[in-house]
């Protein structure tokens, strides 16, 4: 295969990647407007490469997906879909960032189920708000809510507490 029909070949896949419906469509609009929910945001993804089949869309280097005003960047992603073709859950891998417009949180790794709006990252897991820091574990977050649980390291692990700092606000 030459080179200018590889180039071919990359140029068409983007453009079916592109093609594909996001989240947000009729379906999502019928269950009202008034719905201001994170997890019911159209979709949008890049990479530096990427491949998809009737059940997922695989993204590598510098992979992001963005739903509404958040946003997960990592090595690698994964999102998987439903027998509908509509999106089911995110799997990120490999210096993970997960940025709403309140919080960031990083990991080694992410999971994030689009239906519930909870995103779970684990490994060296740091989350911050503003100055305030809280590190861990195992870091359980709903975008819908702002709800956060964190927790530390498995047993066996080195350092398997949460630690955190916290500014209170001035007045």
């Amino acid at each position: 295969m030459t080179a200018m029909t590889s180039k071919i070949l990359a140029g068409v896949a983007a453009l079916t990647v592109l093609a594909l419906p996001a989240v947000g469509d009729a379906q999502s609009a019928a269950q009202g407007t008034s719905r201001s929910m994170a997890s019911n945001q159209p979709i949008a993804f890049g990479a530096d490469s990427g491949e998809q089949t009737a059940e997922r869309i695989t993204l590598r280097g510098r992979a992001e997906v963005t739903q509404g005003q958040n946003r997960i960047r990592a090595d690698a992603i994964t999102l998987f879909r439903k027998a509908s073709g509509d999106p089911d859950r995110v799997e990120a891998t490999g210096k993970v960032y997960f940025v709403t417009p309140t919080q960031s949180m990083r990991g080694d790794r992410a999971v994030y189920a689009m239906g519930t709006g909870e995103v779970v990252v684990t490994g060296d897991v740091v989350l911050t708000q503003g100055q305030n820091v809280l590190t861990g574990g195992r870091l359980t977050y709903n975008v819908n809510t702002d709800a956060a649980t964190m927790a530390g390291a498995p047993r066996g692990a080195a350092g398997n507490r949460i630690q955190g700092v916290f500014y209170p606000s001035s007045n």
